[in-house]
This record gives structure tokens, C-alpha cells and sequence, in this order.
């Protein structure tokens, strides 16, 4: 083997690594937000775990890039501890995919249809569709195909561009006694969890150790050592993920290194005695890119199959290694390991969003109430919530635009986009819902009382505000455009019955009624209630907008008004509910 020979190999790695990284990419990106869904919904008994961890893990094709996933989860607390460990367990199987799917290129017949089956035969078309949907499609999702294609490809072609340029160290000596000495097992699982941690991929160091196969002077006895090192190895990349993280992120990675070392220790005893009493002469034949993929595969399984009864005392040794802290942990409520799949992070932060809308709702409906019955108590709570949407606007600001800052797709830049809009609504919200206290608390503290027909028609408003505030709420949490359509022909009634009362309070402050400073007092009271439907407008509106793919409030809600025969139904149906 000469320098250029050297030279090929080495491009060949590089393909091989860049098209897996390429393929794993785009394929996260293809799955979308339906990740978040798998993994924090469908982990909640062993099998379901199990199956979840295997699913995702053989579409992402790693399952570093799982685990890293669920170290986020845990430490956003989507996910328990106790649901990580079958889902972990899960993607040690799911990895598994990537040597089955590089095994099809030691295919040999001359039968035309099985010669089909071989990479080389299809990659070459695989790359030209890849290429087409790559360079001439618009859409991010048929974008995102092309790059998996391609990123396949890439993937293959340097498996065989690598395979070739290795072909001749079957001749050098030295090679072959390299491959001699991995036969010692301990030595053998050392060179391959160091091999996997540098390049922080268990699928990828296999398929390495696949294309040295085909020189021949790769042995099962040396190969079955180094494919469980690469379990090892393959931790190096979830226990850096879970730096800085909560305890509970912490243990989730030690689960992921201990579940590994443990199945790797007692296997690889069980092998050495095996090796030691029968000595299989399997172990000195050449391995093959199936019986490497066959060996992954079972010693995977069987590393499972041996911790999975043992999930509860797996929990407990890691809470042992990582105790709980004195001091309460504060919960990270958006992870930034997520953002290396904007789906998920997007996911999550409109997760959080919606709790922003909750807390603001709640303010607002505790300041309606507060001008009718006042309490201190209540009063503080206000208060709180109200510095509580701050820091939620905040944390989602400044997270949404890091999430900006990755590649996304059409309708994951809109989402952003909208939740970006929603967040400011809601905090001004949550302002108006002080400013309302405020009122109330001018009120109290001067001993002004409203007059009956004043109270009578602040409840008829009050109802109005409450239910344009629930409709666009809901229609947020829930994505219902529906729901989201009833808000303008609402907010409109509430712009009527603000300019009603503001004449009717002149008309009283007129007849000495009602003092001109209570007058001052209810002009700021109806114009906070009419700036919340606003809000709750603007809201609908990037809820429809997001639906139409439009991304033009203002037109969006011009449209609502005049092209909808919807509109004028539910504008009559709210101004006979809401009439003075």
C-alpha cells in the first residue's frame, strides 16, 4: 500500500463520514416536529420505550443523536429518568440498521435481480433522484429527501471508494498481525471504544471496520471485541451533551455509558470463557460485512435482553453516582441541546409559549374579577404572573432566535415567525392585566364605588374580553383556525361596546352621576380591555396567517372581515349575546 493508496482510503473516510452526517441530518429534519411526539408520548411502559428509542434511532440512523435528544428532554423534564432508560436501551438496537443496510454491498451473484440489491447498482440512481429534488425542488421537504439521497450516496460511494484503497493490506504483514493482536478481547474493546469516541459514532466505526473486512485479515475473534468496544465509545457524545445540564440530564447519560459497560463486561466475560473452553473456529475465520452486521445486531440484543429486567436498579445506581443536590435545581425550561433538531426545539418552545398564555389569561382574568372584589392576595398574584410573562418572553425571545439561526424549513421559519408575534402579545397582555389592577386599586384606595348601570355594563364587557381571550387561547394550544376565525367578529363587538360605555359614563358624569375622577378611572379601564381583544386579534390572526401561509397579519384580518360570510354570522350571534 503506497501514499496514494493512503490518500484514497482517507478520502473515502471522509465521504463515508460527511454522507452520514448529511444523510442524519436531513433525515431529522425530514421527520419534523413528529420526533418530539415519538419520543415524549409513546416512552411510557418498557416495550413502548424500547420500540420508540429502536424507531427513531434506525430513521436518524445514530443513536448518539438520540440519546443527546433525550439528555434534552430529561433535563426540560419532558421526559422521567425511568422512561430515558428503555428509550436508550431502544436506540443501542436501532443503531444497529446502519450495518445491515453497508452489508449489502458484499453481495456477490450473477443473477441480475440480486446484483440489484447491491449499493453500487442503486446509489448511482439513488444520487440522480437526490440530485433532481436536491436542485430543482422548492419545497424544504422534498429539498430535505434530495439531501438524504445524496447524503446516502456520498455514504456509500466512500464505503467502496475506502474498501478499494485497503484492498491491498491484505499483502502487508504488519496488518495482519495488527488484527492478530485485537484478537486479545480486552485490547479489542479498548481500540474500538477509542475509535468511536474520536469520531463519536458507533454506525460509522462499524462501517469502517466493514470495509477492513474485505481485506481478509479481519478475524471475528478480532472483530466481536472491537464491535463492543464501540458501544463504549459511542457514550463519549451524550456524557458532553450533559455537561451543564440538571442531575436528572446527568443520570440519563450515566444510564447510557452504565447500561453499555455493564452489557459489555459481562458479555465479554461470557466470551472469554467461550473462547477459553471451546475455542469456536469460527473466531479465526476472515469476517464478512454480513457476519459483522449479524454480530452487531445480536450483541446489541443481547446487551439489552440482560439490562432490561433491570431498569429500576439501572435508575437507583445512577442516582447513587449523581446524588440529588441540597439546594433545589431550577428546571431548564427550553434545552439548548434541541437545537440541533430545530423540530424539536421548536416544539418545545411553543410548549413553553403556551404556558406563557396560561399564566397571562389567568392574570387577565384575575384583574376582571379584581374590579368587582378586590384582594391583596390576589393583587400579589397579578403581580407575579405578570414579571412571570416577562421572563417567559425573555427565555422564548432569546431562544427562538437561536433557533432562527439554523436551517429550517418554510413551515418551521413561519412557526417561528408566529411564536415570535404571540410571545409579544401575550406579555403586553399580562401588562394590561396590572394596569387593570391599577384601576382597581384607584378605586379602593379612594373609596369610589361605580354606580349600578356602571357595574352592569363592566360585566357585559368583562364576559366579552373573557371570551375572546379563551377563544384565541384555545385556538393557539390547539392550532384551530376555526376558533381563531370567531375572534375578529368578537373583538369588533368589544370595539362597539367600548365607544357604548365610554358615552354612556359622559352621559352620567353629565347628570352628576358619577365623579369626573371615576370618569378618568373607567376611560382607562375600557381602553385596556379594548387593547387585550386587540391582542387576542393579532393572535388569531398569526394563527390563520401560519395556516394560509400568508405571514400578513394586518391583510389576514382585513380579509376575515370582508370576504367571510362566517364573520357576519358569529358578529351578529356576539352582538345579540352581548348587548347593552
Amino acid at each position: 500500500m503506497d501514499i496514494f493508496n493512503f490518500l484514497t482510503m482517507l478520502g473515502g473516510l471522509c465521504l463515508f463520514l460527511f454522507g452520514m452526517n448529511i444523510m442524519g441530518n436531513a433525515l431529522e429534519r425530514r421527520a419534523g416536529g413528529g420526533l418530539k411526539a415519538v419520543l415524549s408520548k409513546l416512552t411510557t411502559g418498557k416495550t413502548a420505550g424500547l420500540l420508540t428509542g429502536l424507531g427513531v434511532t434506525a430513521v436518524i440512523q445514530s443513536s448518539s443523536a438520540t440519546t443527546v435528544m433525550v439528555v434534552g428532554f430529561v433535563n426540560s423534564g419532558i421526559m422521567t429518568l425511568r422512561q430515558s432508560i428503555n428509550v436508550i436501551m431502544g436506540a443501542n438496537i436501532g443503531t444497529t440498521v446502519t450495518a445491515w443496510i453497508l452489508s449489502l454491498a458484499g453481495i456477490d451473484s450473477s443473477n441480475v435481480f440480486v446484483k440489484l440489491l447491491k449499493p453500487s447498482s442503486f446509489t448511482p440512481v439513488l444520487a440522480f433522484i437526490g440530485i433532481i429534488f436536491y436542485m430543482f425542488c422548492k419545497n424544504d421537504k422534498k429539498k430535505d429527501t434530495g439531501l438524504i439521497l445524496l447524503g446516502f450516496a456520498t455514504l456509500m460511494f466512500g464505503m467502496e471508494t475506502m474498501s478499494g484503497a485497503v484492498s491491498g493490506l491484505k499483502n502487508i504483514p504488519q496488518f495482519t498481525q495488527m488484527f492478530i493482536m485485537f484478537k486479545n478481547p480486552v485490547l479489542g474493546v479498548i481500540v474500538g471504544a477509542m475509535l468511536t469516541a474520536i469520531i463519536q459514532s458507533s454506525s460509522a466505526s462499524v462501517g469502517i471496520l466493514q470495509a477492513l473486512s474485505l481485506t481478509g485479515a479481519v478475524s471475528y475473534g478480532a472483530a466481536i471485541p472491537i464491535i463492543m468496544g464501540q458501544n463504549i465509545g459511542t457514550c463519549v457524545t451524550a456524557l458532553i451533551s450533559s455537561v451543564g445540564a440538571n442531575k436528572n440530564a446527568k443520570r440519563a447519560a450515566m444510564v447510557h455509558l452504565s447500561f453499555n459497560v455493564l452489557g459489555t463486561v459481562f458479555w465479554l466475560a461470557v466470551y472469554c470463557i467461550i473462547k477459553a473452553v471451546f475455542s469456536p473456529a469460527l473466531l479465526n475465520n476472515s469476517a464478512s460485512l454480513f457476519g459483522i452486521a449479524v454480530a452487531h445486531s445480536v450483541f446489541n440484543l443481547l446487551c439489552t435482553v440482560l439490562m432490561l429486567p433491570f431498569g429500576n436498579l439501572l435508575e437507583k445506581f445512577v442516582k447513587a453516582i449523581v446524588p440529588d443536590s441540597k439546594q433545589k435545581e431550577k428546571k431548564s425550561e427550553l434545552d439548548e441541546r434541541l437545537l440541533n433538531t430545530p423540530s424539536l426545539a421548536i416544539a418545545q418552545s411553543r410548549t413553553v409559549a403556551i404556558k406563557m398564555a396560561e399564566c397571562a389569561a389567568e392574570q387577565l382574568e384575575n384583574s376582571l374579577k379584581s374590579i368587582l372584589s378586590y384582594s391583596p392576595k390576589t393583587a400579589k398574584e397579578i403581580r407575579l404572573g405578570e414579571e412571570k410573562c416577562d421572563y417567559y418572553e425573555d427565555i422564548l425571545g432569546t431562544y427562538l432566535i437561536k433557533v432562527s439561526a439554523k436551517k429550517l424549513g418554510r413551515d418551521e421559519s413561519e412557526e417561528v415567525t408566529a411564536l415570535l408575534k404571540i410571545i409579544g402579545d401575550y406579555e403586553r397582555i399580562s401588562d394590561h392585566a396590572v394596569n387593570i389592577l391599577e384601576s382597581a386599586e384607584e378605586l379602593r384606595n379612594n373609596n369610589f364605588t361605580l354606580s349600578e348601570d356602571s357595574l352592569k355594563e363592566y360585566e357585559i364587557l368583562m364576559g366579552a374580553v373573557s371570551e375572546v381571550l379563551n377563544l384565541s387561547k384555545n385556538a393557539f394550544k390547539e392550532k384551530n383556525t376555526d376558533l381563531a376565525y370567531k375572534v375578529e367578529p368578537l373583538e369588533q363587538v368589544i370595539d362597539e361596546l367600548k365607544e357604548q360605555l365610554r358615552t354612556s359614563q359622559i352621559l352620567r358624569m353629565k347628570t352628576l352621576e358619577c365623579s369626573t375622577e371615576i370618569g378618568f378611572i373607567w376611560s382607562d379601564l375600557l381602553t385596556n380591555l379594548e387593547r387585550v381583544s386587540d391582542h387576542c386579534s393579532n393572535i388569531a390572526g398569526c394563527i390563520i396567517d401560519n395556516a394560509k401561509h400568508t405571514l400578513n397579519v394586518h391583510e389576514t384580518l382585513k380579509q376575515v372581515k370582508t370576504d367571510s360570510k362566517q364573520y357576519f354570522r358569529d358578529y351578529n350571534e356576539f352582538s345579540q349575546k352581548y348587548r347593552l
